[in-house]
């Protein structure tokens, strides 16, 4: 009987002893393990391959935006819309305007069309983002209401939605004012060719009053932009109500929206 108690034991021993093994080098394996970031891979018809590193421990939010999109084929056959040598290029515009955003139904299956935006992830937003705006750089596009009125620096800052911007030469006023959030590490000769197009001032400037001269004169199409995820789930991101503009200008003047006709 005593014999048999102290198999049993020594039995219940060895248990233990393993289990705090297989326990202990999952830990290990969990703390040593490096997390690959994802890649996105872009093709430029008529000018080649451009990739870049996305950085989820900057701007999680932006990355999973970026990333749900791309995979989902949202920016595949859009436009790099506005070109400005010394500066920067961008796309992302599904109007290819400028003007355009993505909608919920672009985020996931059975959405809404209705637009969205999200948080933008740099330190004046209170995000401690710490990636500087260098060439290569991409960075996430927002409209800057404040020049309609100072009160609207929040409305400002989490107005990005889908169009984003390559670096092609490092601007440090925009470091802690816009969201950075990966970097190309292949391509960025590519880059610099796109930069080089023939551009002109857009169609309606006259209209708008937005005379830079940024528009390409023909079109520099992105014919696919898919990313490696590295088998990370980066999940969808949290969406805000993007701002109203027209809705704020009509309370300005004390004018209900619902009240006006001329459709």
């Amino acid at each position: 009987m005593k014999k048999t108690k102290n198999i049993i034991w020594i039995i219940a021993l060895i248990l233990v002893i393993v289990l705090i093994g297989v326990i202990s080098f999952g830990y290990y394996k969990k703390i040593t393990m490096k997390v690959e970031n994802p890649i996105a891979t872009m093709e430029v018809e008529n000018f080649g391959t451009i990739k870049i590193e996305l950085y989820p421990s900057e701007a999680p939010e932006t990355v999973a935006n970026f990333i749900t999109l791309a995979n989902r084929g949202f920016y595949d056959g859009l436009t790099f819309h506005r070109i400005v040598k010394d500066f920067m290029i961008q796309g992302g515009d599904k109007e290819g305007t400028g003007s355009g955003s993505a909608t919920l139904a672009d985020l996931k299956d059975g959405g809404e069309e209705t637009a969205y935006s999200i948080k933008g992830e740099f330190i004046s937003n209170g995000v401690n983002n710490k990636l500087k705006f260098e060439e290569g750089i991409i960075g996430m596009a927002r409209n800057d209401y404040t020049s309609y009125s100072s009160s609207l620096t929040e409305e400002s800052y989490n107005s990005g939605s889908s169009q984003f911007f390559i670096m092609t030469k490092e601007n440090t006023s925009l470091n802690g004012y816009y969201t950075a959030f990966g970097k190309v590490i292949e391509g960025m000769d590519v880059v610099h060719k796109i930069e080089e197009v023939e551009v002109k001032a857009a169609d309606n400037s006259e209209e708008t009053g937005n005379t830079e001269v940024s528009t390409p004169v023909n079109p520099v199409k992105i014919t696919s932009l898919k990313v490696d995820t590295k088998g990370v789930d980066y999940g969808l991101p949290e969406t805000l109500t993007p701002f109203d503009y027209m809705s704020w200008l009509y309370s300005q003047y004390g004018i209900d929206p619902s009240t006006l006709t001329g459709e």
